[in-house]
């Protein structure tokens, strides 16, 4: 992680509106992650969050936003967008 990401860590975790040290930091790393492979957070959060409950175990790294946002793609190539 460089040092600009790890510099928006801390800000993310500062300015999240979620309590506590432990789910500030996983809010941040989400976000940054989310911004390193270009997804809008907050439509891969609700599309996650109305999908996971159907998701297999066996199939949460399909979750993960780098898998997310090649599926789009695949998807989006599909219907002609």
């Amino acid at each position: 992680m460089s040092e600009r990401e790890l510099k928006l860590v801390v800000l993310n975790r500062k300015n999240s509106p979620f309590g506590g040290k432990e789910r500030g930091r996983a809010a941040a790393i989400l976000a940054c992650t989310c911004r390193r492979h270009e997804v809008d957070p907050l439509v891969y959060l609700t599309q996650l969050l109305v999908n996971l409950p159907s998701v297999r175990m066996s199939e949460l790294a399909k979750c993960l936003p780098e898998e997310w946002k090649r599926c789009q793609a695949e998807r989006a190539a599909r219907l002609g967008v």
